[in-house]
C-alpha cells in the first residue's frame, strides 16, 4: 500500500509502498478514507517538532483519520467490517504515557490504519457527517474545542478574543459562538484570515498591528476588558498585546506553542486583577465525543473547514501549500 514516511533523521517525507498491515490482539485495521494535514505535520517534517516515542526513526505522518473498519484482531468485539469510525490522535499506553498517532506510532496518511480498538469512535451512520469532515475532528476542533470549555472555562456572555485564525483559531471562533460567548473577537494579520472570521460569525475582526487595537476592543467589551483571550498563534507578541486588554479575573490561555519564556509586564496589575496564565494542549477521548454529536445532530458545521481534498500521493504537495499557507487554508486532506 501507499504511505507517507517521515524519515525522522533525514527529516524527508517520502511516499512509499509498503505492506498492509495486520491487526493484532486488540486491534482494527482501518481503510482510510480521508486524512488531515496539520501544521504540526509540517513541524515534525521541517525539525521544529520531533516525535518523543517513536521505536526507531521512520513513521506514517497523519493523526487525524477517519473511515471504515476493514478487519478485526484477535479478541476484539463490538465492531463490525463496514463500520464508518473516526480515530482518536493518541492513546495512553500501559503506564499512562500519552502517544500521539501519526507521530510516536503509525498513522493514516496511508490506504490502511492500524488502531487499538478503544481508540476507534463511530461516526453517525447517515451521512451527516462526510469522511472530510469527520478525521479533522480529533485535534483541529477538539483541541480549540477543549481549551474553549475545559481550559478557559467560557460561560455565555463571557467576551472571547482568538488569537490566530488558521486551522485551529478559525474553529475557535464558531466554538466560542456555539458556547455562548459574546462578543467574539478575531486577531490575525491577514486580510483573509479576518474575512473569514467574519463570515463565521465572529463580532469583530482586528489586525494586531493596528494603531488602534486596544481602542477598538475595548469599544466592543467595554473597560471590564476581555474575560478570556486565546493565544493559537504560538508568538510571544501575541501573550504581551492580549495582556494590554485582559480584564479582572480574566484568562489567558496559550494553545499555541511558541517555545520561548512567558513574561508578565505587570506583576501588580496581574495579581490585582486576579488573571491567569493557562497552557493546553490536545484533548481528552470526550471531547471527540462530544464534537461528533453535536455536529451529527447539525449544532456545528464543518463543510467550510475542509479548503481542498488531494490525492494521498499528492501529500508532499500539501504539506507545500500548509507551509506556505497558500490559499489560507483551514484543512487540506489526502484521500487515498
Amino acid at each position: 500500500m501507499l504511505a507517507g514516511r517521515l524519515h525522522v533523521t533525514e527529516r524527508a517525507l517520502r511516499m512509499e509502498s509498503v505492506p498492509v498491515p495486520e491487526p493484532g490482539r486488540g486491534e482494527v485495521r482501518i481503510r482510510v478514507a480521508a486524512a488531515g494535514v496539520c501544521l504540526s505535520d509540517v513541524h515534525l517534517i521541517d525539525g521544529t517538532l520531533t516525535p518523543l516515542h517513536l521505536a526507531g526513526d521512520v513513521v506514517t505522518l497523519g493523526h487525524e483519520v477517519a473511515g471504515t473498519v476493514d478487519a478485526l484482531g484477535e479478541g476484539v468485539r463490538g465492531w463490525e467490517p463496514g463500520q464508518r469510525v473516526l480515530l482518536q490522535a493518541g492513546e495512553r499506553d500501559r503506564f499512562g504515557l500519552v502517544l500521539t498517532r501519526g507521530v510516536d506510532y503509525d498513522g493514516g496518511w496511508a490506504e490502511y490504519a492500524l488502531a487499538r480498538e478503544d481508540t476507534l469512535v463511530p461516526v453517525p451512520v447517515p451521512d451527516l457527517i462526510s469522511f472530510e469532515q469527520a478525521c479533522i475532528i480529533p485535534d483541529a476542533v477538539s483541541t480549540p474545542w477543549a481549551a474553549v470549555t475545559e481550559t478557559g472555562r467560557v460561560r455565555p456572555a463571557e467576551a472571547a478574543a482568538v488569537w490566530g485564525v488558521g486551522g485551529l483559531g478559525a474553529h475557535a471562533v464558531q466554538l466560542l459562538l456555539l458556547v455562548g460567548a459574546a462578543p467574539v473577537i478575531a486577531v490575525d494579520p491577514l486580510p483573509a484570515a479576518r474575512d473569514r472570521a467574519l463570515a463565521l460569525g465572529a463580532d469583530l475582526a482586528i489586525d494586531p498591528a493596528d494603531d488602534g487595537f486596544k481602542d477598538a476592543v475595548l469599544e466592543l467589551v467595554g473597560t471590564r476588558g476581555l474575560d478570556v483571550a486565546f493565544d493559537f498563534a504560538g508568538v510571544n507578541a501575541v501573550r504581551e498585546q492580549a495582556m494590554t486588554v485582559l480584564g479582572r479575573h480574566g484568562r489567558l490561555v496559550l494553545a499555541g506553542i511558541a517555545n520561548q519564556p512567558i513574561s508578565i509586564p505587570s506583576d501588580s496589575r496581574f495579581t490585582y486583577n486576579r488573571q491567569a496564565v493557562l497552557g493546553h494542549y490536545g484533548s481528552e477521548a470526550e471531547h471527540v465525543g462530544q464534537l461528533v454529536t453535536l455536529t451529527g445532530l447539525g449544532r456545528l458545521d464543518l463543510s467550510g473547514s475542509v479548503s481542498d481534498v488531494l490525492p494521498l500521493a499528492d501529500a508532499p504537495e500539501a504539506v507545500r501549500r500548509v507551509n506556505e499557507k497558500e490559499g489560507n487554508p483551514i484543512r487540506l486532506i489526502l484521500r487515498p
